[in-house]
Order: structure tokens, then sequence, then C-alpha cells
């Protein structure tokens, strides 16, 4: 792995050079990508149609590398010029000047594909497109831009800037030059690759987000309360995490996206979001980005809420 701060890996020259990122959408997923590209030695743009949240992005990737320093795991050297490195995108057209963009918006195919309709007309001839969905279908949004074959998913995990895995998703006419630069541009920020076929939430949420479907299910049915199961997880599967604490820090709104494009996508009634899923979002209760969900977060210590 690279130690942050160094120059790019070099690309064989059949493939794209990538010195420049932009990244579309400034929330905790868009900023963790920034974060995670500029410690690659990369020069990124930040871009949101919410001027409001760049600042705020950069405040907390400020944030996140001061923990790092305090931790002993980079010095202010090293965090200084990762931060020195995202600069704010005033616009789109500003932010399609990069070698590859990223969309980090949020799980909403409507939005994502009326962002690449306006970057479109932007990009350079040889930019390269990607998604970081975590659900959606690369091949149909790949179909809202110029160059299909220019398009990949590239979906990192949250926390992008900690989690070592990127899924690697090709859409049916994304090219070989296209998923080698991927694979290329995600292991020179020290990141694993996998690859997944272009199947509703791709192989990480497929397996997961159904998991935490079910524990609500569990709590909705009243077989254990949230304190009960999350324990009977993290004790009885060795899970870090348990499954309602996950979701409340994925966001149950993301949760409830990716468990509807799996029930829409794959017409199984396995898939159906827990109707106390759909009600906590329907409340506004999203998790931690909220301050409640199926933890209260107003405290220092999160309780739970049933």
């Amino acid at each position: 792995m690279r130690r942050p701060g160094l120059a790019p890996a070099s690309y064989p020259e059949f493939m794209t050079t990538i010195r420049s990122v932009a990244i579309v959408g400034a929330g905790q997923m868009g900023a963790g990508i920034a974060q995670a590209v500029a410690a690659g030695g990369y020069q990124v743009l930040l871009y949101d149609a919410a001027a409001d949240r760049v600042p705020q992005a950069q405040a907390s990737i400020a944030a996140s590398l001061a923990r790092q320093v305090e931790r002993g795991l980079t010095d202010q050297a090293a965090a200084d010029a990762i931060l020195s490195r995202i600069s704010p995108a005033a616009s789109l057209a500003v932010a399609a000047r990069a070698d590859l963009v990223i969309e980090a918006a949020v799980e909403d195919e409507a939005v994502k594909k009326s962002i690449l309709v306006e970057l479109v007309p932007h990009l350079g001839p040889d930019t390269l497109l990607a998604s970081n969905t975590s659900s959606i279908s690369i091949t149909r949004l790949a179909s809202a831009t110029d160059r299909p074959d220019r398009f990949i998913g590239l979906h990192f995990m949250k926390p992008a800037p900690v989690m070592k895995l990127v899924e690697i998703v090709r859409g049916i006419a994304t090219s070989a030059d296209t998923y080698e630069t991927a694979v290329a541009f995600a292991e020179s920020l020290g990141k694993t690759t996998t690859n997944s076929e272009d199947f509703p939430a791709f192989i990480v949420n497929r397996i997961l987000v159904p998991m935490i479907n079910e524990a609500i299910y569990t709590l909705y049915e009243g077989v254990g309360n949230v304190a009960s199961i999350d324990k009977a997880l993290k004790l009885g599967a060795n899970h870090p995490m348990g499954p309602l604490e996950l979701a409340d820090f994925m966001g149950l709104d993301v949760v409830l996206a990716i468990m509807n494009v799996l029930y829409e996508g794959l017409a199984d009634s396995k898939y159906r979001p827990c109707p106390l899923l759909v009600k906590y979002v329907e409340a506004g209760w999203l998790g931690r980005k909220s301050g409640r969900g199926f933890y209260d977060y107003s405290g220092e210590t999160p309780v739970p809420t049933r």
C-alpha cells in the first residue's frame, strides 16, 4: 500500500491515465471517497448542488484526519497535504474537467441519472465516469450518458477512508480498458477490489442488507429488543457491529433504498422491506445522521429506542 502523499500510480500505455478526480455529491460517502482519493495522491474536486455541503464535507475530512493524527496513524504534514489536494468545484462544468468523475449522490436512480445527463455536455472525450451506487444497475445509469463504454461502478464501502474493499461493477457495455483502469485506480488507493456482475445490490449489499432487514423483522415481530438482537449477533456470530447498530450507521434511508431495489429488481417476497423500517424512514429517523434510529444519539452513549 502506498503511503499518503505520494504521486498516483503510473498506468500502462493502453489504459487511461488518471491524475485528477471529481466527486459529485459531498455527503458522508462523497466526503469519505474524497479523503481516500486525496490520500492516494490525486487532486480532488468536490462538488455538491447544495453549496454549503462542500465546506461541511471539508470540515468533516479535516476532523477525520485530526483523529488519525491523534492516534498516530499519520502525521500532521501528511494530513495537511491530503487536505490541500481537495478543492471545491464551483459547478458541474468545473467538476467535469477531471480525468475521472465519480457520482456519489443519494441512492436514487432518478437523481443519479439527472446528474449524469447534466454532466455529459461538459465532459472531455477521454473522461471516465463512475458511480458509487450501492445497488442500482450500472447498465441503466450508463444509458443516461454518451459513453456507456467508459462508465463503471466503483462501490466504496463506508467509511471509505478505512474500509479496504471496492466493488468493481461492469455494465453490459463497459470496455476492458475502463475496467482495467478502474481496478488500477482502486488499487493505487491501497484498496482491494472484487468484481461483481451487474445484478441488484451487487455482492456485499445483496448479502448484508437482507440480513439487516431480517433483524428489523425480528424486532418488529417482538422476537427480541434492539439490545438483545445486536448482542446476539455480536457475541453469537462474532460480528463487530450488531445489525441494527450497523443499519443506523449506514442510514435507514439507504437500507430502505437498497431493499426496494432488491424487491423490485428480483421480484421475490423475501426482499420485502420490513414495515418498521419504512415507518422509521417516514418519521425521519434515519440513524446516526439524524440523531435517532434504532438508537437515540442525543446523549454521550447511544440508547436503544425499542
